[in-house]
Parts: C-alpha cells; sequence; structure tokens
C-alpha cells in the first residue's frame, strides 16, 4: 500500500513544478489593461491560443514585454500598433478590417459562396440532363407508338393478306 501511494504522489508532484506568472502592478487600470492585452494578442507559435494562454516560450516574452511596456505608461493603442508594426495584423485574435485584412474577412465567405455554386451548377445539371433523358425516352415511346398506329391503321384499311 505504501509503493502504491508514493507512485501516486510521485505522478501527482509534477504539477509542484508548473510556472504560474504574477505581475505587480501599481493600480487596477493597469492589471486589467494587461489582462485585457494578454487575451487579445495571439501566441505566433500555437496561432490557436492567446499570449495569455500559451504556455510557449514566445508567449511569455510577449507577455513580459507587454507589462514592461505598461510599467513605461505606454497606452493600450500604443501597444498594440507596436504588435502589430512588429507581427503583422496576424497577431490581434481580431484584426481591423482593411484592404491588407480583407482576405481574413472576406476569405471564408467567398469559399462558400464558390462552393454553394459550384453544389446549385452541378445539381442543376444533373437535372437538365435527367429531363433530357426523360423527353428522348418519351420520344422513342412516342416513335414506337406512332409506328405501332400506323401498322394497326395499315391493317385494318388493306386487310390481313396472308
Amino acid at each position: 500500500m505504501k509503493k502504491l501511494c508514493l507512485v501516486f504522489l510521485l505522478i501527482f508532484s509534477g504539477s509542484v513544478f508548473a510556472i504560474s506568472e504574477y505581475r505587480k502592478f501599481d493600480n487596477l487600470d493597469q492589471q486589467k489593461v494587461y489582462e485585457n492585452l494578454i487575451s487579445e494578442l495571439r501566441c505566433l507559435v500555437c496561432q490557436n491560443q492567446t499570449i495569455g494562454d500559451s504556455n510557449a516560450e514566445l508567449a511569455a516574452d510577449l507577455r513580459r514585454q507587454v507589462y514592461e511596456m505598461i510599467e513605461q505608461g505606454k497606452s493600450k493603442q500604443d501597444i498594440v500598433q507596436f504588435m502589430i508594426d512588429r507581427y503583422g495584423d496576424f497577431v490581434l485574435y481580431n484584426p481591423q478590417f482593411k484592404a491588407k485584412t480583407g482576405l481574413l474577412w472576406l476569405g471564408p465567405v467567398l469559399f462558400l459562396l464558390i462552393g454553394l455554386t459550384t453544389v446549385f451548377l452541378f445539381v442543376q445539371r444533373k437535372k437538365t440532363a435527367a429531363r433530357q433523358n426523360s423527353l428522348a425516352e418519351q420520344g422513342d415511346d412516342n416513335k414506337e407508338k406512332a409506328e405501332k398506329l400506323a401498322k394497326v391503321r395499315n391493317l385494318l384499311e388493306k386487310g390481313d393478306l396472308s
């Protein structure tokens, strides 16, 4: 039993070494700006996480840099502009709509429209082909019926010559 307890303790002792960052600010407003910024900036390594959620070294460096800039008295806009100038619009989770980022915003809608148009045209083509086949079959049936009617009339008019 002691060995089992020791194994469990060793397994769960890894969480003791987990790093948690604590940043001390002069006032509550700076703390709010910091938390807001780290939740708005994207980790360039992880790409689907904010720098506040990421454990990547680059995210830690960016958090440190944001902290230092806030301590220097820079505004939120200054910090965001610095990050955009350095890393591009991709660093923002919600990039501003402008010509440069238009594809990021309009790309998904454009691809959806292209896909829907393709499906619509494909379905229309299939329906048209089915109608043409149906009309051709009906045309063949009509020809056969006309030929049979002509034979019947011919027999009625001339009689059975056999």
